[in-house]
């Protein structure tokens, strides 16, 4: 669709440079999708288009490629600023092994022709899974189906995992039982090779609505990476620490804060449900908030710098006796980390790994209420103890992909 109304606006481009502002990619999308929708030749011309993209067309694909590389360069800056490492393999790679899988799948009689296409009939299922459109294109089901089969056989995977929203729920259903019928899983859905659709809900904006602009736009990910690490700035700023710390100490503790913000926000909640972005929340200093635990490890940071003490030498000599009722109740939290780490890799839910963290934070807060650490008889102890809920609390940092603060 987009490749056909680049090419009906901008004739003279061959798909070989960044011409025509080709990088406003969400502006040219936008105008090609209304086009496609109101107006039936073009419609045609662009599924059209999808087939001799599919095909291998020379014109289409370097077109295709274009687009490709002018986005990638917007996603790598927003991987590296969350600092995210990817492996990509994009749906075109699986393209060549589509008609040898489709033909499997045929021989193997499950495929039929419906209207034109080639269609699996699954039982209990009032649709049938398109896997070759009527005009000889391939869709999700087709490329998915062929990926799958990649992952199995090429790369050897134990365990699929398919992020998408939940919206898609009936197509991965579908995906993976036409999968089991063909012989590449087994029937129990706990039995390896394994496959799982981790759906998540929508984001909502203060009205309820889906997340969005003033001007209904898709919001950027990029703008609230900036907005979220202008205002943990400021709040670094009313808080003096412009006047203690390097300023590149400031930027990098403004991104931690900021970032981590809009990560946690989004992992702490059960990732099945919608819910509300709200920066005033998400960068409070209180509650169950990343810019909360990041001050609360600092804190724990900072217990252990007053001490003076080496606390390596201590783990190496000292012995930790939980005696009074607060520091047992923090050491039996701690011991359960293990358990938590299986519970939210058993049921793919990161927040359960958030709500551990959070739970941490409080019972720390309970025992160092009560407790006195630097120059009690206990000292040795409970150094020990705040080193241990530090270094649990930077494994669940770094699981959840936020990066620690030492001083704030």
């Amino acid at each position: 669709m987009l490749i056909e109304y680049l090419f009906e606006e901008y004739p003279q481009w061959d798909g070989s440079s960044e011409e025509h502002a080709v990088d406003k990619l969400q502006e040219l999308y936008k105008a090609s999708k209304k086009r496609f929708d109101e107006v039936p030749i073009f419609k045609e011309k662009a599924q059209q288009a999808v087939v001799l993209l599919q095909g291998g067309d020379e014109r289409y694909r370097k077109a295709w490629q274009q687009i490709c590389s002018v986005s990638r360069k917007e996603f790598d800056q927003v991987y590296k600023r969350l600092k995210v490492s990817l492996e990509e393999k994009g749906e075109s790679f699986y393209n060549p092994y589509i008609p040898a899988v489709i033909q499997e799948l045929d021989s193997k009689g499950l495929v039929a022709e419906s209207e034109g296409a080639k269609v699996i009939h699954l039982e209990g299922q009032n649709i049938p899974l398109i896997v070759v459109k009527k005009d000889g294109g391939f869709n999700y089901a087709s490329t998915d189906l062929a990926a799958l089969w990649y992952r199995l056989n090429v790369e050897k995977a134990e365990w699929i995992v398919y992020v998408t929203d939940v919206g898609q729920s009936l197509h991965f259903e579908m995906f993976f039982t036409a999968a089991r019928r063909v012989g590449w899983l087994p029937k129990g859905t706990r039995e390896l090779p394994r496959t799982t659709h981790v759906g998540f809900g929508l984001v909502l904006g203060l009205d309820g609505k889906r997340f969005r602009t003033r001007s209904t736009e898709v919001v950027r990910l990029v703008d609230l990476l900036d907005e979220a690490k202008s205002r943990s700035k400021q709040g670094l700023i009313d808080r003096g620490r412009d006047d203690e710390w390097e300023a590149d100490e400031l930027e990098q503790a403004a991104e931690a804060l900021g970032y981590g913000a809009v990560k946690y926000a989004d992992l702490k909640n059960n990732r099945t449900t919608n819910y509300t972005f709200n920066f005033d929340q998400m960068l409070d200093v209180r509650g169950n908030t990343a810019v909360y635990l990041l001050y609360a490890h600092a804190r724990i940071c900072s217990i252990i710098r007053k001490s003076e003490k080496d606390i390596e030498e201590l783990k190496r000599i000292g012995n930790v006796n939980l005696v009074h009722e607060n520091e047992r109740v923090l050491g039996l939290h701690l011991i359960r980390f293990p358990e938590i780490i299986e519970d939210a890799l058993t049921d793919l839910l990161p927040s359960i790994l958030c709500e551990y963290l959070y739970n941490l934070s409080e019972v720390f807060t309970k025992f160092y209420s009560t407790c006195k650490v630097v120059g009690s008889e206990e000292e040795t102890s409970r150094l020990l103890l705040c080193e241990a809920t530090a270094v649990i609390m930077r494994k669940c940092f770094s699981l959840l992909g936020i990066t620690p603060l030492y001083r704030l």
